[in-house]
């Protein structure tokens, strides 16, 4: 049965897509069969896996709001062993259509219980924010990545997040666990960078992976191109940052069980 992971994060342009994309191909290349999940009406996981938005005929739109099979969403990826259950424009109304569904905030895990078993990782790329398509997202995960930025506003509302995290695993999902804590977009060259790194490290302690991702041009590229940086720029920094993230994310599913 496959692990299903959340990379979740209210604020925005703090790396999370990039993380979900380039984890994903990493979990991919290393035999694993992986399905990503995007969340996010924006549909930046989708075109940067190569997809065309305005092409995709079914989304995660039909499958909360139209009751559409996963089996008919699910799509592939120019990565092997990489699938996708893509986004679409119309997603960005979902937050308000699905308030009317039963059961709103279990949707999502309804659908993904009809193909959990056929993938070892599921990762879903939430939205920007805390409303119900990231609440489905949690609600349907055993785990949750947060990317924070190496940035001077890199805590602001986390608590709010965290928050959020904890009330989704007293009333929705206890076991929800929160997986770890990427270090994102760091700067060696500047002092701030550091010090954010190191609140970051004393405020999560454990929770933070070892594997630091820089600021990197490669990575920033990448999506233009529909791929992975892997499949960009394999040697640059950022990609061997990322290939080190994975190995250390694969490594706490084999110590936790999963």
């Amino acid at each position: 049965m496959g692990e299903i992971i959340s990379f979740s994060n209210q604020k925005g342009g703090v790396g999370k897509t990039t993380t979900c994309v380039n984890v994903s191909a990493y979990l991919a290349k290393f035999g694993k069969k992986v399905l990503i999940v995007d969340m996010d009406p924006q549909g930046n996981a989708t075109t940067g896996l190569g997809l065309d938005k305005s092409a995709v005929k079914s989304s995660v739109y039909n499958l909360l709001i139209d009751d559409a099979s996963v089996y008919d969403v699910v799509q592939p990826t120019n990565v092997e062993n990489l699938d996708i259950l893509p986004s679409s424009i119309e997603l960005a109304g979902a937050e308000v259509e699905i308030v009317y569904i039963p059961n709103r905030e279990k949707k999502l895990f309804e659908k993904l219980s009809e193909i959990k078993d056929s993938y070892d990782y599921i990762c879903i790329d939430c939205p920007p924010s805390l409303g119900l398509l990231t609440i489905n997202a949690l609600a349907a995960s055993d785990g949750v990545i947060i990317p924070i930025q190496c940035e001077y506003y890199a805590l602001e509302g986390l608590s709010q997040l965290m928050n959020s995290i904890k009330l989704v695993i007293k009333h929705l999902n206890k076991k929800l666990k929160i997986k770890g804590v990427s270090l994102t977009m760091f700067d060696g060259r500047a002092l701030v960078s550091k010090q954010i790194a190191n609140e970051i490290r004393t405020y999560f302690d454990k929770s933070v992976f070892n594997t630091v991702v820089p600021r990197n041009i490669r990575v920033s590229e990448a999506p233009s191109h529909g791929v992975p940086v892997m499949m960009h720029d394999p040697k640059c920094a950022g990609a061997r940052a990322y290939h080190d993230l994975t190995k250390e994310i694969l490594e706490r599913s084999e110590n936790y069980g999963g």
